[in-house]
């Protein structure tokens, strides 16, 4: 017979002590300014998001500009992101 454990929510009275962090990647594929305007639209939007979280510790913003997303080990920001996430930075 399996195990089952109940885990309860915390109280909304009570808050958790440590918030958590999070941090937000963005890409966009090409240099145009097109594609940069997109990808500032991007940053803002998350940065924002995240820091309007009262639970969430803003961690950071990943980007890489004008690379493409086929291949990740192509892409510096998200390599650096996930090292950052192994390391328990985010």
């Amino acid at each position: 017979m399996k195990k089952i454990t109940k885990i309860d929510e915390l109280p909304k009275s009570q808050p958790s002590k440590n918030k958590l962090r999070v941090a937000a990647y963005a890409r966009v594929s090409t240099d145009s300014d097109e594609q940069l305007v997109s990808l500032k639209a991007q940053r803002e939007h998350y940065e924002n998001y995240i820091k309007s979280i009262p639970e969430w510790e803003f961690a950071g913003l990943y980007y890489d500009e004008g690379i493409s997303g086929t291949k990740k080990e192509k892409r510096p920001e998200l390599l650096r992101m996930i090292r950052d996430c192994e390391s328990n930075r985010i």
